[in-house]
């Protein structure tokens, strides 16, 4: 079972931008090789962080307006938000270390 959150183009707001705790979305598909390979790494880390961070999951195909706003242009994306705003980008499969290494100073 997934520690992460599925989140659509009506919950972004509150699940997101609203959150008391920083969010790391990842945006992804269920044909994209690399998202399926990044997802369990992303479950892990949700487990590890929780009530730290929450990770959540925004698929591509069913939120065309998300990918707009957020200039989504290659998956696996991820973007993490603290308090409302982006503060970080990472795009691309990588190892948990590396992930982790982009989350230090933000959770």
């Amino acid at each position: 079972m997934s520690n992460a959150i599925t989140v659509t183009e009506d919950s972004f707001q509150s699940d997101v931008l609203e959150s008391d705790i920083p969010v790391l979305v990842d945006f992804w598909a269920a044909w994209c090789g690399p998202c399926r390979m990044v997802a369990p790494v992303l479950d892990e880390i949700a487990a590890e962080q929780e009530g730290k961070l929450r990770v959540a999951k925004v698929n591509v195909d069913e939120n065309p307006n998300l990918v707009a706003q957020f200039r989504i242009t290659s998956i696996p994306a991820m973007k993490v938000f603290k308090n409302g705003e982006e503060v970080r980008e990472l795009i691309g499969a990588m190892p948990k270390q590396m992930i982790e290494q982009h989350l230090e100073g933000i959770i």
